[in-house]
């Protein structure tokens, strides 16, 4: 019998979400990002969650008030001169920008608008955007401010929650008129993928792909999550957990939550399996030893490897860094 999702699940969602330190508001920035080319017709009219927004002229100064949507933005060389950031973690820099895409913002010269995920409007300003894009959910959501920011410069707000980081990227594409940058990233990242699958020799399929919560149990990811997505595409088979067996009360549609009771049972079918390693530490070794996952196939037979810390919230630069990983692990 499926059992109901523990509160304290909500809690670690927002936590390994993001979570931020507060720094000081910057002095304008120079404007050393990429000047973002031209394509289709201006003024364009953007729907999003918050309403719809007019966009006059190409944006050349781009604010972002959500990190998990800054290394899209990076990854289409977008004129981007400023991002919130989160707080130093495994996942990110002593700025707080996320590992995967630290360095390509250090190199473009993107500042910090704000640290801590503390909106600060007034920090917003000083940097003159002409386009503020930002999230409608997660822990970097502004939707609350969104009148405010929208004051400043036009304010497109999305929600990545129900995107894959490729969708995302093509809706930037949109934004900020990068359409065919947006094309061609996806043209060369799905080339590359396929390149690198060739060079794997598979373990035992089928595979499951999830996080380890020690004694809250386990989220497993569903095979239309960007990470069951990402395994696939490199020819794993993917398992879905016994859908009987996940918890009632649990939101979104990317992961099945098996309480630790049901994880053994849930994961039966699943022959290998990837771990997602979030604060660092032997995320395989903690759930190889987990006794209550001493009978589980893929556990019993040594087939649990790690699918890094950059897997949780994937962009450009956190699935190449993601694919680099699993081609390691199963190079022929």
């Amino acid at each position: 019998m499926a059992k109901t999702l523990p509160a304290m699940f909500a809690a670690a969602a927002a936590a390994l979400l993001l979570v931020g330190c507060g720094t000081a508001a910057p002095e304008a920035a120079e404007d050393t990002a990429p000047a973002a080319e031209t394509e289709g017709e201006w003024p364009r009219e953007i729907t999003h969650e918050a309403g719809e927004t007019t966009i006059d002229e190409k944006p050349l100064r781009i604010v972002s008030t959500s990190p998990s949507i800054t290394g899209s933005l990076l990854a289409l060389e977008a004129p981007l001169v400023a991002t919130g950031a989160a707080a130093p973690t495994p996942l990110t820099d002593d700025k707080g920008f996320f590992t995967q895409w630290a360095d390509v913002a250090d190199e473009r010269g993107v500042e910090v608008a704000y640290g801590n995920l503390t909106l600060d409007i007034d920090a917003i300003d000083q940097f003159e955007p002409d386009l503020i894009i930002g999230s409608s959910n997660g822990g970097d959501a502004t939707l609350e401010a969104y009148d405010q920011l929208s004051e400043i410069a036009p304010t497109v707000l999305l929600d990545y929650g129900n995107d894959t980081w490729q969708d995302l990227t093509t809706e930037l594409g949109k934004i900020t008129g990068l359409e065919q940058k947006a094309t061609d990233v996806l043209a060369e990242y799905d080339e590359w993928v396929a390149g690198e699958a060739k060079k794997i020799d598979l373990p035992e399929q089928p595979v499951t792909g999830l996080v380890y919560m020690g004694a809250e149990g386990a989220w497993a990811y569903t095979p239309t999550s960007p990470q069951a997505q990402l395994i696939q595409s490199l020819g794993f088979t993917y398992e879905q957990v016994d859908q009987d067996l996940k918890a009632d009360g649990q939101k979104g549609g990317e992961i099945d939550v098996l309480t630790s009771e049901n994880m053994a049972n849930g994961l039966a079918n699943a022959k290998s399996i990837f771990v997602v390693a979030m604060g660092g530490g032997d995320a395989v070794g903690d759930f190889s030893a987990d006794p209550l996952l001493a009978n589980q196939p893929a556990v019993a037979e040594d087939r649990v490897f790690s699918l890094g810390t950059q897997a949780f919230r994937l962009d450009y630069y956190s699935a190449k860094l993601t694919v680099e990983l699993v081609v390691d692990t199963f190079s022929k």
